[in-house]
């Protein structure tokens, strides 16, 4: 007697799922590619090393995660941009009042 006799389910009635639609404003918050903007403002503003790395970490992240192209590029980008002018800044410009420059 073969196992399949006894098997209660019903391979006819059986449905493919199919996930619905979602419209593009109805995804979630990519809340990596903000906190890649505000930390990469923050490396500019206040010239903070820490906050452009990190700034360029949290683009990498939203990046690999995207799920609408046409606004996450632009928030990646805008990010993205922000990050390496800070970085720009710290290190090949003046140094910061009260710094020295080793």
């Amino acid at each position: 007697m073969s196992s399949t006799a006894n098997d209660p389910r019903q391979p006819s009635a059986a449905k493919r799922y199919v996930p619905s639609a979602v419209a593009p404003q109805d995804l979630p918050v990519d809340y990596s590619g903000l906190i890649a903007v505000v930390f990469g403002i923050a490396g500019v503003m206040f010239r903070y090393k820490l906050c452009s790395w990190l700034a360029i970490i949290f683009c990498a992240q939203s990046l690999v995660n995207m799920k609408n192209l046409e606004n996450d590029i632009k928030q990646i980008s805008m990010a993205m941009m922000f990050a390496i002018m800070g970085l720009v800044t710290n290190y090949f410009g003046p140094p910061r009042p009260g710094t020295q420059k080793s």
